[in-house]
């Protein structure tokens, strides 16, 4: 079956003061199936985020192809969801204003859009918040209106840049079971990056280990949802990433920040 998404040789540098160059992405290259849900894991600054950017059309690669559906990606397309760590919430819209933005400037009718936006906000259980302000919502409330606001757009993929980092451990917990649920509902292909191993375990189908900007290795998550951390496979996959991110490493994986 032919992927849907397909990277293929990917580079990317930034040139910084005094002609510094940082070589963030080098040879990338992933083949990703329909409804796939993919983690990509790896150290801070290994290049994670800026991969993503690229697959989402918002960074030019210096070279190398990414393809959807046997067409290259060179601008942002509406079929490619991206959700932020940052929520990127409009704060003086309302909840049911924001999940509908991206089909406002699609031109849809007020009508039509907010009752779309109403079925994300069913799907979320945060119906009663339709008219509230982001500033009114908890971080975790935030980031299920940001999750709303891709599907509504009704993308094939949805771009993940660590949206559970800023949240505390029993709300990041909760999100990842409602994300599960919400995958498997809509059938979406999911890439998703995170610092978190555990995380990635947890959600992925497979798990991709980037060390500097490089694909070291692609891991199967071969056992069934919902998969219980005391199971011994879900220790064994832990401990099979984390032995690749540890090999070499002579830095603590502090888990801040990412290019």
């Amino acid at each position: 079956m032919p992927a849907i998404l397909d990277l293929k040789n990917l580079e990317k540098t930034f040139v910084g003061r005094n002609d510094v160059r940082v070589d963030a992405v080098r040879d990338f290259s992933l083949s990703v199936q329909e409804n796939e849900f993919v983690s990509l894991v790896g150290p801070s600054g290994c290049g994670k985020s800026t991969l993503l950017r690229i697959i989402a059309g918002l960074l030019p690669c210096d070279s190398g192809k990414v393809i959807y559906r046997g067409n290259d990606v060179t601008k942002p397309d509406k079929r490619l969801g991206m959700v932020f760590q940052n929520y990127s919430l409009l704060p003086w819209k309302t909840v049911i204003d924001n999940i509908a933005l991206g089909l406002e400037f699609g031109g849809m009718k007020l009508s039509a859009r907010r009752a779309i936006a109403l079925d994300f906000l069913r799907l979320i259980h945060m119906e009663r918040f339709a008219q509230s302000r982001p500033y009114e919502l908890s971080g975790g409330m935030q980031q299920r209106v940001a999750i709303a606001r891709a599907l509504a757009n009704d993308p094939d993929v949805i771009l993940m840049d660590e949206p559970f980092g800023a949240l505390d451990a029993y709300t990041r917990i909760i999100l990842q079971r409602e994300l599960l649920q919400i995958w498997e509902r809509k059938r979406k292909t999911i890439l998703f990056v995170t610092h978190s191993v555990d995380e990635a375990v947890y959600l992925a189908d497979r798990i991709v280990v980037i060390k500097a900007g490089r694909l070291e290795r692609e891991i199967p998550v071969n056992f069934p949802r919902p998969r219980a951390r005391d199971d011994p496979r879900y220790g064994q996959a832990t401990a099979a990433v984390l032995e690749l991110l540890w090999q070499g490493s002579g830095e603590i994986w502090s888990g801040e920040g990412d290019l």
